[in-house]
């Protein structure tokens, strides 16, 4: 099949050229039209205003589906490089004079510089070189070591689904207006359900992810059953995962009004807590969001208004006599984490 020629779109006042702009990403399913990559870039400059507050002077890794979203198409991990979609962390060769980056560090120690998105033009620059998912980290460009930014992931386990995360999240309401939190839902785009608070920026990537574990403690001891901290999946069971280390160095979550690779071209959606016990994920697309935020504007667009302390948070933690919990295995061993290995191989465990 010929190839189709560029066209030009207006990004925020910059001209923005889109190579091969009728390519299929999202194939057609039985309940939506096939979406192109011009339709990808003209939904990320529709909601402009929401997608740069998610992203704005953070550092960010791009995940890339230059062949589009379709079956057999693979994406490459920390474990299995090689695919044809891939998460890329450093600024792209050939990236317009004004893209502008940070300079992140590892937990290993090596840096990179990250695309920093400045300005709506970035964004769509970046679609069009086949992102579909935008990860942001949770600190801004002028400190980056310092968080702003608290990420309750709460992830469905096999045998949950959205409902059991939604029915969660109410609880995690709850929590927080103890905690005098406001906390901002999302839906992940998936089976999930994202809750951020924004906090004052004085605290480390350590700090932040201990907060994040009392957090999880606290709903497991309100929601005994229901809700897991437990890192090890054999552990989980058919719970609620509040999933902590998305708050370690390096970890990030798809931000609000990202697209995800899933069929239908879903995306991540900033609701109000009242919608989040009525919607689906399913409601929340690229065909569908345009209008949706025409009509009821960015429901995060407060989020910036408070940043909170996460010492209630910290305190909980120290108090709390499990102490620390395992991070991801392609960390370095950690001060205060406890052995990592999984519990059914663990020759010391008491049994």
């Amino acid at each position: 099949m010929a190839k189709s020629e560029a066209t030009t779109v207006d990004a925020g006042g910059r001209e923005l050229r889109v190579s091969n702009p009728d390519r299929v990403i999202f194939p057609p399913t039985e309940h939506s039209a096939p979406v192109s990559k011009l339709d990808v870039v003209n939904y990320y400059l529709a909601v402009e205003d929401g997608i740069m507050r998610a992203l704005r002077t953070r550092p960010t890794t791009l995940e890339r589906w230059p062949k589009g979203v379709h079956p057999g198409i693979v994406l490459s991990t920390r474990e299995k490089g090689g695919g044809d979609a891939f998460f890329q962390k450093r600024i792209p060769k050939g990236a317009p004079d004004y893209v502008e980056t940070a300079r992140i560090q590892f937990p290993s120690g090596r840096y990179a510089d990250e695309i920093c998105p400045t300005e709506i033009a970035v964004v769509g620059w970046c679609a069009q070189m086949g992102t579909i998912t935008f990860h942001p980290w949770p600190v801004r460009s002028d400190d980056v070591d310092h968080p702003d930014e608290l990420r309750l992931d709460l992830d469905p386990q096999p045998g949950t689904d959205f409902a059991d995360a939604v029915r969660v999240a109410a609880t995690a309401r709850e929590l927080l207006g103890d905690l005098g939190y406001t906390g901002f839902p999302k839906t992940s785009g998936g089976r999930g359900v994202h809750i951020y608070v924004r906090i004052e920026r004085k605290w480390s990537f350590t700090d932040v992810r201990h907060a994040a574990i009392a957090f999880g403690r606290e709903l497991e001891r309100r929601l005994p059953g229901q809700v897991t901290t437990k890192w090890w999946k054999e552990e989980r069971g058919e719970r609620i995962f509040v999933d902590y280390n998305q708050n370690a160095r390096d970890r990030t979550i798809a931000s609000a009004y990202s697209v995800r690779p899933k069929p239908g071209a879903p995306v991540s959606a900033p609701v109000t807590w009242e919608e989040l016990g009525d919607c689906a994920p399913e409601d929340f697309t690229v065909a569908t969001m345009p209008e949706r935020f025409e009509r009821v504007g960015d429901r995060h667009s407060a989020i910036d208004d408070k940043a909170h302390s996460l010492q209630p948070l910290l305190d909980m933690y120290e108090a709390d006599e499990e102490g620390d919990m395992p991070y991801p295995p392609d960390y370095p061993k950690m001060p205060g984490e406890p052995k990592r290995v999984q519990p059914s191989r663990d020759r010391d465990r008491k049994r």
